[in-house]
């Protein structure tokens, strides 16, 4: 680390060399976000809601939509971000779960991992602007169009975004 980064930046920054994180199954396969008890992030200030669609997301066939709504503001970065007291650009995001027994386990575990500041993070784009992007934790923010544009089908979401939330202690 350079002098004045400190660890949690690391931890807030260390996908912004312009890959992305790893993919689900690297994730969930090499433990990448392994670690015990509850974790506490880097979050910025934000907003989640849900609603129920009615209609039915693919592999989902009998099961209406719970989609979920994420609004970050423009804000300053904190002291955990990559350039404390800086702007950074908000977002407006929908992510998608099917409205059955499992999407509502699902959505109250990302509603406890919102809660921890786990969801999201700042960082800096290829453009070199600081904005709120997701973290970790991967969200289906298409209804359809499957893995390729993080939308469904994908018979194994549920179970890998399981996983990767009880690795950072949500339960």
């Amino acid at each position: 680390m350079g002098s004045g980064q400190s660890r949690s930046k690391v931890h807030c920054n260390r996908y912004l060399n312009g890959q992305g994180p790893p993919s689900l199954v690297e994730q969930a396969n090499d433990g990448v976000n392994g670690g015990y008890g509850a974790m506490n992030g880097c979050q910025p200030e934000g907003q989640m809601t849900w609603v129920i669609l009615h209609r039915d997301l693919p592999g989902f066939p009998d099961d209406n939509t719970l989609q979920l709504n994420y609004i970050f503001p423009d804000g300053t970065q904190r002291d955990e971000h990559p350039h404390p007291g800086q702007p950074y650009a908000g977002l407006r995001l929908c992510a998608y779960l099917p409205d059955n027994r499992e999407g509502r386990k699902i959505l109250k575990l990302l509603d406890k991992a919102f809660n921890q500041q786990l969801l999201f993070t700042v960082a800096t784009n290829k453009d070199g602007e600081d904005m709120v992007t997701t973290a970790s934790i991967p969200l289906k923010t298409q209804p359809d169009g499957g893995n390729r544009v993080d939308g469904y089908p994908d018979s194994d979401y549920l179970k890998t975004v399981r996983k990767l939330l009880k690795d950072k202690g949500i339960e």
